[in-house]
């Protein structure tokens, strides 16, 4: 509990301790005793004035400084003209005083306001840790001393040292050492992470037992931990429709009950049909359980607690809409490279034409790819032993989703797929081994092709079972390999349909015909990773990214971040999506289900204060406590 909450809950405490006191001295007869029946009446009215301005003088001034601001219609106003009619109906002598009722009933209120807050708390306490994840400091050497400086004051290319304990601040390079990274803040995972010189680390991990020096390859405003935050920071803006459905209901909800009930209080007594006494408190009643804090406070609360169940598990969702599409998802289309395999290739076989060296045919594929990061260059350029000299490579012009076309030296090189080779009529032929096959032409004539096999992730197999048991419909794989290795891959991890030798165009396309095909009742995601991804993941219901590994472009498109690049992170995240959707949904019907019945009661007269302080308070309490349950997840 915060401080406020604190000094808010003593008040509280007191103001029932006093209450309950009152109580028993009213109800035992000791007020009646000593100031007779008729000034005992005006005794209880003064006593138990006190407990209930001491615990809602401030519902009070909420209610007046909303009137005079024009916003008249919340649930302080519902209190506060409730509570004041229920002391007032002592001016009715011939009716039972109510004095208690209205005491109560503000206590209650109040005591259902403090579990909101700290519900809320509770909630936005998973987001405070994620926040923890931010680095305060970075260390580098100056003059053989460590020198504690802004991270945002750390330029590209610094080495920064990275102590046992502390915090990686900057996305980079280890450069020196060797330890084990706890990346459990970022991904879930609670395996520790080896690195050593070479590897590539993201600033939000822990350092957890040896000393390395990391050159950073980022600003810090643009490394990992920034983005997250970035990410989180602006989820609760994007609501979902039900979130937005409830706002819009409360605006006309509460006017309408309020006049509903003035219109109860004024019309039946006028027409003769009974006491003014007997349908004010029936419309007083009606005020009572008329708000609506269980829905305006228990729908968003649910949300906010499944974006941060979420992120325990290393999903970031960008925002409640997202994840209430993401519950109505039946299909889910990946990319191949990097999302359902590794995206490492290595080169498994050279096959020349005849006179030809293999290593003739790597070297010009290699130079060739000199300026390219693609992974499937960077696997030509690792296989090829020599040191590439880029000073004897010009003209580059890559041709996406064929290939590239370079000058090496005096020479025209080209490397790609079937149509570069065709397009340019190289006399290239096909090969029986399954893999991306890269074809080589110099000065057009064909001397070979290099084949690239990639790895298919672990649990890519397990994500799409569990995507199948989960209910998802469809699993569709959109690859720019060739459809021997798009359908083998397939086959091993049992997707529903695949579409192969696709141009990013070709992407968008493809998933537009299927979302032609959904209809307007399911939902489809897109999984990508790459920069090529972008248009897809922005056609799609709804984009995920693979956070770790995916391009800065990928992941800006995305509206949901998978941070340890695990497609069977995707069906967590859909079960999470789904929990959260049920909570909101039982909470709405429970809510209005409830009140509504509370309602048809005090309008007939059948239901007291009493039964209204719970169709308001314990509504609110209960639907308080499941939608935390948003909040856990396994």
């Amino acid at each position: 509990m915060s401080k406020k909450q604190k000094r808010w809950l003593r008040r509280i405490l007191v103001a029932l301790a006093l209450f309950f006191v009152i109580l028993v001295a009213d109800e035992g007869g000791l007020l009646r005793s000593a100031f007779g029946a008729t000034g005992s009446v005006y005794a209880s009215f003064a006593l138990y004035l006190v407990p209930y301005l001491i615990a809602g003088h401030d519902v009070l001034l909420k209610a007046g400084k909303n009137i005079v601001h024009g916003q008249v219609f919340d649930e302080s106003f519902l209190m506060s003209v409730a509570t004041i009619g229920a002391f007032a109906m002592v001016a009715f002598p011939e009716a039972e005083p109510h004095m208690a009722e209205g005491a109560a009933v503000m206590l209650f209120y109040q005591v259902g306001e403090l579990f909101q807050s700290y519900a809320v708390g509770q909630s936005r306490k998973s987001i405070a840790q994620m926040m923890d994840i931010a680095p305060e400091y970075a260390n580098i050497e100056r003059d053989g001393e460590l020198v504690q400086v802004d991270p945002g004051e750390v330029g590209v290319g610094t080495v920064i040292v990275i102590k046992p304990g502390e915090r990686v601040p900057i996305d980079g390079v280890v450069v020196e050492g060797a330890t084990q990274l706890d990346t459990a803040a970022l991904t879930g995972e609670s395996i520790p992470r080896h690195v050593e010189a070479g590897a590539e680390v993201i600033s939000g991990c822990v350092n957890m037992d040896g000393l390395i020096r990391v050159r950073t390859t980022k600003p810090f405003g643009e490394s990992t931990v920034s983005r997250i935050l970035e990410l989180v920071e602006n989820a609760s803006e994007k609501k979902a429709r039900t979130e937005n459905f409830i706002t819009r209901f409360a605006r006309w909800y509460t006017p309408a009950v309020v006049a509903a009930a003035g219109l109860l209080a004024v019309v039946p007594p006028l027409a003769g049909m009974g006491p003014w006494s007997d349908w004010i408190l029936r419309g007083l009643t009606f005020l009572v359980v008329s708000c609506p804090c269980a829905l305006v406070i228990s729908v968003p609360l649910s949300f906010f607690g499944g974006i941060g169940g979420a992120s325990r598990i290393g999903v970031l969702v960008k925002g409640s809409n997202y994840l209430e599409t993401l519950a109505a998802v039946d299909t889910v289309v990946f990319d191949k490279t990097g999302t359902l395999t590794n995206g490492s290739f290595n080169v498994v076989a050279i096959h020349p034409e005849e006179d030809i060296d293999p290593d003739y045919v790597l070297s010009f594929a290699a130079y060739a790819e000199a300026f390219s990061d693609h992974p499937i260059a960077l696997s030509v350029k690792e296989a090829y032993s020599g040191r590439i000299d880029q000073a004897r490579v010009a003209d580059v012009r890559e041709e996406s989703g064929h290939g590239v076309q370079a000058h090496v030296d005096e020479h025209v090189v080209l490397v790609g797929n079937d149509s570069l080779m065709a397009e340019h009529g190289a006399g290239w032929h096909d090969c029986d081994l399954t893999g991306t096959i890269l074809h080589v032409s110099v000065d057009g004539r064909y001397v070979g092709h290099i084949v690239i096999a990639d790895v298919v992730k672990d649990d890519a197999g397990q994500a799409i079972r569990d995507l199948h048991a989960a209910g998802v419909k469809r699993c569709v794989m959109l690859s720019g390999d060739r459809e021997e290795v798009a359908g083998a891959v397939s086959e091993r991890l049992g997707l529903d349909e695949f579409h192969a030798q696709l141009l990013p165009a070709d992407k968008v396309a493809a998933v537009e015909e299927l979302l032609e095909r959904e209809g307007t009742r399911g939902k489809l995601a897109f999984v990508g990773d790459g920069i090529n991804d972008a248009p897809v993941l922005t056609r799609a219901d709804v984009g995920i990214a693979m956070g770790a590994m995916g391009s800065d472009a990928a992941i800006e498109a995305a509206d949901v971040v998978l941070m340890d690049d695990k497609p069977s992170q995707i069906a967590r995240a859909i079960g999470v999506a789904r929990k959260t959707m049920r909570i909101v949904w039982q909470n709405i019907v429970f809510a209005l289900g409830v009140k509504l019945v509370i309602l048809v009661l005090a309008a007939v007269g059948v239901a007291n204060m009493w039964l209204a302080v719970f169709g308001d308070v314990g509504v609110a309490i209960v639907a308080i406590l499941n939608a935390m349950r948003a909040m856990r997840v396994r």
